[in-house]
């Protein structure tokens, strides 16, 4: 790791550890289960019997992440994006997250945002899920939703499964969140909130960084984190990888409308939280060997050399959070020659770089009540990335509405949502010092 920024992750990681408890590692189950991904946390399911203020609903959510190598979505991508949306085994809610959508040049990084492309994204997302009926489900590109979510029944089931939430665009770093119209009769849905942090050139600009979504349903809330991080298989590169991690966690912050309402400031203050996007991780080994052992499908192996299978253990900047077990080929860099290719196969072709394979497009989670069911990689040769899917199912709490006032964790304790961070951080903000002061004049 590079000298300069080993003081500073060593920092954050002693900050993060005092924030989490180190969790212990969990028993490997066989890979002929098939039930890798899933863990029972039967003190998550209570019923009106058990828990007079709450009860626990499921919810299935897709993630997926793509690099699109700054390339406009074109009418053929369609068949493409059916395949990697896996419509066919529908889930409630879609989070899609993109980096490149356009090229990172000088005029797209420092310039205005334009939201051409990330529209036209829209556009074709919402034909795949909505049967070709999208153009009224874009709202939240003009108007994004800010709070309460309240849909007229009629206009529900008059066209269309799925709403779009939230959309928010940094330079190429892009998410989509979508919502099958059926939840909003069953759940409250409130305080969709978005923020980008820009961590790139100097540390300030678009290049690199996040764009995260915010969200309550019912008593649950959620963080969505798309980042596209530095590149580079130098040796100490993943210190800027690492060190990008740390400024997204300390720099992302939700808004409050309302500072009585209990929801979270930071990632760490959510219940369930959702990591992905091209975050750049290489593998610490040389380049023949990489593909000798993709040759041989030998990804046990190959995963003992991945450097984000390091900051996922203890002090690493992803301490605590999980990801599924990879049972595919990485993700990069394949050639602009033959999308079948590692770039490289053939140093002869002219223009093609050198690159060791690895599986940069990754997808975590952290918080209880997750389970991963699926984490795969789709074919599309659109890109040198491949897009990364996972199918999660999730549990929320729903608060009754006599309850909602004083609503309760289940089991009474305090989970992932670290309520000293969140008290901690609704004292420090702006609006509740404001709100001391006026007391204190009283």
């Amino acid at each position: 790791m590079d000298n300069h920024y080993k003081p500073k992750i060593q920092k954050f990681g002693r900050w993060f550890s005092k924030k989490h408890k180190s969790r212990r590692s969990r028993k490997q189950l066989s890979d002929e289960s098939g039930d890798e991904y899933e863990e029972e946390d039967n003190s998550l399911i209570m019923s009106s019997d058990t828990d007079p203020c709450s009860l626990t609903n499921q919810l299935r959510i897709f993630v997926a992440t793509w690099n699109v190598a700054g390339r406009s979505p074109a009418g053929s991508l369609a068949v493409d994006l059916d395949e990697w949306l896996n419509v066919k085994e529908s889930a409630d809610i879609y989070v899609l997250g993109f980096q490149e959508i356009v090229p990172l040049k000088a005029k797209n990084v420092i310039g205005g945002e334009d939201l051409t492309e990330a529209t036209s994204w829209n556009l074709l997302i919402g034909q795949i899920l909505n049967d070709k009926c999208a153009c009224r489900w874009i709202t939240p590109m003009i108007n994004p939703v800010t709070s309460v979510v309240e849909e007229d029944e009629g206009e529900v089931n008059n066209c269309g499964r799925y709403k779009l939430m939230a959309s928010k665009k940094m330079v190429g770093v892009f998410i989509s969140v979508w919502i099958n119209t059926s939840l909003f009769n069953r759940y409250s849905i409130s305080s969709v909130k978005v923020c980008a942090v820009a961590c790139g050139i100097m540390g300030y600009l678009g290049n690199k960084g996040s764009v995260s979504v915010s969200m309550l349903i019912e008593g649950t809330s959620f963080c969505f984190i798309v980042a596209h991080l530095a590149s580079g298989e130098k040796k100490g590169d993943e210190g800027r990888r690492n060190h990008q991690v740390s400024d997204i966690f300390k720099r992302t912050y939700f808004t409050r409308d309302d500072h009585c309402t209990p929801r979270p400031l930071t990632i760490l203050g959510h219940d369930q939280i959702f990591w992905f996007g091209d975050l750049n991780y290489r593998l610490f080994l040389e380049n023949d060997l990489a593909r000798e052992l993709i040759k041989k499908q030998d990804w046990i192996a190959l995963q003992e050399f991945d450097q984000l299978r390091q900051e996922l253990g203890d002090g690493g900047v992803f301490q605590g959070w999980r990801e599924g077990n990879i049972k595919f080929a990485p993700t990069y860099k394949y050639s602009a020659f033959n999308s079948n290719w590692y770039s490289g196969t053939f140093p002869s072709l002219v223009g093609e770089k050198q690159r060791t394979p690895a599986w940069c497009d990754r997808i975590l989670w952290y918080g209880k009540g997750v389970k991963q069911h699926s984490y795969f990689r789709s074919e599309s040769k659109f890109s040198d990335h491949k897009p990364v899917s996972a199918l999660f199912s999730t549990q929320i709490e729903v608060v009754r509405s006599n309850d909602i006032g004083s609503s309760k964790r289940i089991n009474g304790k305090a989970s992932s949502t670290l309520l000293s961070l969140i008290t901690r951080d609704s004292d420090a903000s702006p609006s509740n010092r404001k709100c001391h002061r006026r007391k204190g004049r009283l």
